[in-house]
Protein backbone atom coordinates (compact mmCIF):
# COMPACT_ATOMS: atom_id res chain seq x y z
CA UNK A 1 0.00 0.00 0.00
CA UNK A 2 1.53 3.36 -1.02
CA UNK A 3 2.70 5.94 1.54
CA UNK A 4 0.07 8.48 0.44
CA UNK A 5 -2.78 6.10 1.30
CA UNK A 6 -1.63 4.90 4.72
CA UNK A 7 -3.00 6.18 8.04
CA UNK A 8 -1.17 5.11 11.20
CA UNK A 9 -3.66 4.65 14.06
CA UNK A 10 -2.32 5.13 17.60
CA UNK A 11 -5.03 4.40 20.16
CA UNK A 12 -5.88 2.17 23.13
CA UNK A 13 -6.42 -1.50 22.34
CA UNK A 14 -9.15 -2.59 24.74
CA UNK A 15 -12.85 -3.36 24.73
CA UNK A 16 -13.73 0.01 26.28
CA UNK A 17 -12.24 1.84 23.29
CA UNK A 18 -13.68 -0.52 20.67
CA UNK A 19 -16.91 1.55 20.19
CA UNK A 20 -14.64 4.42 19.08
CA UNK A 21 -12.06 2.41 17.16
CA UNK A 22 -14.58 0.76 14.83
CA UNK A 23 -16.12 4.01 13.50
CA UNK A 24 -12.63 5.54 13.30
CA UNK A 25 -11.42 2.70 11.07
CA UNK A 26 -14.63 2.79 9.03
CA UNK A 27 -14.30 6.53 8.37
CA UNK A 28 -10.66 6.21 7.27
CA UNK A 29 -11.56 3.39 4.88
CA UNK A 30 -14.62 5.23 3.58
CA UNK A 31 -12.35 8.18 2.74
CA UNK A 32 -10.35 5.83 0.51
CA UNK A 33 -7.38 5.40 2.84
CA UNK A 34 -5.78 2.40 4.54
CA UNK A 35 -5.64 2.19 8.36
CA UNK A 36 -2.37 0.81 9.72
CA UNK A 37 -2.28 -0.57 13.25
CA UNK A 38 0.39 -2.40 15.19
CA UNK A 39 -0.46 -6.08 15.02
CA UNK A 40 2.01 -8.76 16.10
CA UNK A 41 2.81 -11.03 13.15
CA UNK A 42 5.16 -13.48 14.85
CA UNK A 43 6.89 -14.05 18.17
CA UNK A 44 10.14 -12.47 16.97
CA UNK A 45 8.56 -9.08 16.23
CA UNK A 46 9.97 -6.18 18.25
CA UNK A 47 6.92 -3.98 18.72
CA UNK A 48 8.64 -0.59 18.75
CA UNK A 49 10.37 -1.35 15.45
CA UNK A 50 7.06 -2.36 13.92
CA UNK A 51 5.53 0.91 15.14
CA UNK A 52 8.45 2.89 13.71
CA UNK A 53 7.99 1.18 10.34
CA UNK A 54 4.24 1.91 10.36
CA UNK A 55 4.87 5.58 11.16
CA UNK A 56 7.53 5.90 8.46
CA UNK A 57 5.27 4.20 5.89
CA UNK A 58 2.23 6.41 6.61
CA UNK A 59 1.65 9.94 5.33
CA UNK A 60 -1.23 10.39 7.79
CA UNK A 61 -1.61 9.45 11.43
CA UNK A 62 -4.32 9.68 14.06
CA UNK A 63 -3.34 9.69 17.73
CA UNK A 64 -5.99 9.33 20.43
CA UNK A 65 -4.73 10.32 23.89
CA UNK A 66 -8.11 9.96 25.56
CA UNK A 67 -6.99 7.04 27.76
CA UNK A 68 -3.68 8.38 29.06
CA UNK A 69 -5.02 9.05 32.57
CA UNK A 70 -5.67 6.07 34.89
CA UNK A 71 -9.28 5.02 35.36
CA UNK A 72 -8.86 4.37 39.08
CA UNK A 73 -6.49 5.62 41.77
CA UNK A 74 -4.70 2.27 41.94
CA UNK A 75 -4.05 2.21 38.17
CA UNK A 76 -1.01 3.65 36.43
CA UNK A 77 -1.06 6.12 33.51
CA UNK A 78 -0.84 4.62 30.03
CA UNK A 79 2.23 5.91 28.22
CA UNK A 80 2.05 3.95 24.94
CA UNK A 81 -0.06 6.55 23.14
CA UNK A 82 2.06 9.63 24.01
CA UNK A 83 5.23 7.61 23.31
CA UNK A 84 4.02 6.74 19.79
CA UNK A 85 2.88 10.33 19.25
CA UNK A 86 6.41 11.46 20.15
CA UNK A 87 7.90 9.06 17.62
CA UNK A 88 5.57 10.39 14.94
CA UNK A 89 6.18 14.06 15.74
CA UNK A 90 9.92 13.38 15.50
CA UNK A 91 9.42 11.73 12.11
CA UNK A 92 7.22 14.62 10.99
CA UNK A 93 9.95 17.10 11.98
CA UNK A 94 12.54 15.42 9.77
CA UNK A 95 10.11 14.90 6.87
CA UNK A 96 9.06 18.54 6.79
CA UNK A 97 5.79 19.25 5.03
CA UNK A 98 5.16 15.59 4.19
CA UNK A 99 3.41 13.94 7.14
CA UNK A 100 0.07 15.03 8.60
CA UNK A 101 -1.30 14.06 12.01
CA UNK A 102 -4.53 14.45 13.94
CA UNK A 103 -4.36 14.41 17.75
CA UNK A 104 -7.53 13.48 19.61
CA UNK A 105 -8.46 13.74 23.27
CA UNK A 106 -11.55 13.18 25.38
CA UNK A 107 -11.50 16.72 26.81
CA UNK A 108 -9.86 19.61 24.97
CA UNK A 109 -7.20 20.71 27.49
CA UNK A 110 -6.89 17.67 29.75
CA UNK A 111 -3.66 16.50 28.08
CA UNK A 112 -1.82 19.42 29.76
CA UNK A 113 -1.97 17.50 33.04
CA UNK A 114 0.36 14.79 31.74
CA UNK A 115 2.00 15.91 28.46
CA UNK A 116 2.18 19.70 28.40
CA UNK A 117 5.04 19.69 25.85
CA UNK A 118 2.53 19.25 23.02
CA UNK A 119 0.84 22.55 23.84
CA UNK A 120 0.44 24.51 20.63
CA UNK A 121 -0.65 21.46 18.66
CA UNK A 122 -4.22 21.46 17.38
CA UNK A 123 -5.93 18.99 19.72
CA UNK A 124 -9.49 17.85 18.91
CA UNK A 125 -11.80 16.65 21.69
CA UNK A 126 -14.38 13.95 20.89
CA UNK A 127 -15.93 13.59 24.40
CA UNK A 128 -16.06 9.79 23.88
CA UNK A 129 -18.83 10.34 21.33
CA UNK A 130 -18.38 8.16 18.20
CA UNK A 131 -20.48 10.54 16.06
CA UNK A 132 -18.23 13.45 16.99
CA UNK A 133 -15.21 11.26 16.26
CA UNK A 134 -16.49 10.41 12.78
CA UNK A 135 -17.06 14.11 12.03
CA UNK A 136 -13.58 15.08 13.26
CA UNK A 137 -11.80 12.40 11.25
CA UNK A 138 -13.87 13.08 8.11
CA UNK A 139 -13.34 16.86 8.34
CA UNK A 140 -9.61 16.52 9.00
CA UNK A 141 -9.07 14.13 6.09
CA UNK A 142 -10.99 16.47 3.78
CA UNK A 143 -8.75 19.35 4.88
CA UNK A 144 -5.39 17.57 4.55
CA UNK A 145 -6.10 15.44 1.46
CA UNK A 146 -7.42 18.38 -0.59
CA UNK A 147 -9.20 16.08 -2.98
CA UNK A 148 -12.82 15.71 -3.88
CA UNK A 149 -15.16 16.66 -1.08
CA UNK A 150 -16.31 13.50 0.75
CA UNK A 151 -19.91 12.90 1.68
CA UNK A 152 -21.34 14.39 4.86
CA UNK A 153 -20.28 12.81 8.14
CA UNK A 154 -23.93 11.96 8.82
CA UNK A 155 -24.00 9.69 5.77
CA UNK A 156 -20.78 7.98 6.89
CA UNK A 157 -22.28 7.47 10.35
CA UNK A 158 -25.49 5.97 8.93
CA UNK A 159 -23.50 3.60 6.71
CA UNK A 160 -21.31 2.63 9.64
CA UNK A 161 -24.38 1.61 11.62
CA UNK A 162 -25.55 -0.51 8.68
CA UNK A 163 -22.15 -2.20 8.68
CA UNK A 164 -22.34 -2.81 12.44
CA UNK A 165 -25.74 -4.47 12.05
CA UNK A 166 -24.37 -6.87 9.42
CA UNK A 167 -21.10 -7.41 11.28
CA UNK A 168 -22.78 -8.20 14.60
CA UNK A 169 -25.15 -10.64 12.94
CA UNK A 170 -22.32 -12.48 11.18
CA UNK A 171 -20.14 -12.58 14.29
CA UNK A 172 -22.93 -14.01 16.45
CA UNK A 173 -23.72 -16.61 13.78
CA UNK A 174 -20.13 -17.81 14.25
CA UNK A 175 -20.55 -17.77 18.06
CA UNK A 176 -18.24 -14.78 18.53
CA UNK A 177 -18.85 -11.61 20.53
CA UNK A 178 -18.84 -8.57 18.18
CA UNK A 179 -18.11 -6.25 21.12
CA UNK A 180 -14.80 -7.88 22.03
CA UNK A 181 -11.82 -6.30 20.31
CA UNK A 182 -9.69 -9.43 20.07
CA UNK A 183 -12.29 -11.80 18.58
CA UNK A 184 -10.82 -11.23 15.10
CA UNK A 185 -7.50 -9.65 14.01
CA UNK A 186 -7.49 -5.98 13.04
CA UNK A 187 -6.43 -6.91 9.52
CA UNK A 188 -9.54 -9.07 9.16
CA UNK A 189 -11.82 -6.34 10.50
CA UNK A 190 -10.28 -3.82 8.08
CA UNK A 191 -10.72 -6.26 5.18
CA UNK A 192 -14.37 -6.81 6.13
CA UNK A 193 -15.03 -3.07 6.32
CA UNK A 194 -13.27 -2.45 3.01
CA UNK A 195 -15.25 -5.14 1.22
CA UNK A 196 -18.54 -3.98 2.75
CA UNK A 197 -17.94 -0.34 1.79
CA UNK A 198 -17.04 -1.30 -1.79
CA UNK A 199 -20.33 -3.18 -2.06
CA UNK A 200 -22.27 -0.06 -1.03
CA UNK A 201 -20.63 2.74 -3.02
Amino acid sequence: MPFNKNVFINCPFDDDYYPLLKPLLFTVIFCDLKPRLSETKDGDDIRVRQIQDLILDSKYSIHDLSRILPKDEQDLPRFNMPFELGLDLGCKHFLKGVKKCLILEEERYRYKEVISDISGQDISAHDNDPVVLVKMVRDWLYKVKRGNKPVAYTIIWDLYNEFVFDFDKDMRAEKMDPDKMWEIPFSELIALMTSWIKSKI
